[in-house]
This record gives C-alpha cells, structure tokens and sequence, in this order.
C-alpha cells in the first residue's frame, strides 16, 4: 500500500486544478529505471485505470500502482516539503537500501 501526507494531499489537490484536470484524474506513483541510483519514482496524474494497476485510496486521493512498481512501493509514505531546504514530493520508502542526494532516485 502507499499512503499520503495531508500536505501532499493539499498539493496534489492544488496541482490537479492548475493542470485543469477533475476529480476522475488519479495518482499514478511508478517506478522506472534511471537517476543516480538506478531506480527513479515517476508522478502523473491519469484518468485511466490499466489492468495490471493496484488501486488504493488515501486521505479521498486515489493512487494507481502498476505491479511491477508496487514490489518496490510497498509501505511507502508520498510527503510534501516547502521548507527552506528543499521544496517538492518526498518518498519515504522503507525498500530503499540507498537514496542519492535529491531524494528523486533510489537502489533496494
């Protein structure tokens, strides 16, 4: 399962409305190759539930998880930061053996 913040909540509320997209545009969080870590977390907001998709809800945000990305999401928390020291989504992913330095790639 991968669960949200309610300060990732608010953010992700107000980036779906800037982006003019409604409420049927879910979370999709996926894993892809890549990064200084070799393994990067990829966000985008879609409408369309695929078949090999794992569907929760959190805090009223759907989050849509491909299989192949779920083995490595499980048990993770999406955070949001605008503190002084960096601004933006965080993972925090208890899999991740390594995170490099911008916190966007990881290694298990």
């Amino acid at each position: 399962m991968v669960t949200i913040t309610e300060k990732a909540k608010q953010k992700l509320i107000q980036l779906r409305t800037e982006e003019g997209k409604d409420e049927h545009y879910h979370l999709r969080v996926a894993v892809k190759g890549g990064g200084c870590s070799g393994l990067m977390y990829d966000l985008s907001f879609d409408n369309q539930i695929q078949p090999n998709d794992e569907v929760f809800e959190d805090k009223g945000i759907k989050i849509l998880v491909d299989k192949r990305s779920l083995l490595y999401l499980l048990g993770t928390t999406l955070d949001y930061s605008d503190g002084l020291n960096g601004k933006g989504f965080q993972f925090l992913n208890p899999n991740a053996s390594r995170t490099c330095g911008c916190g966007e790639s990881f290694a298990v």
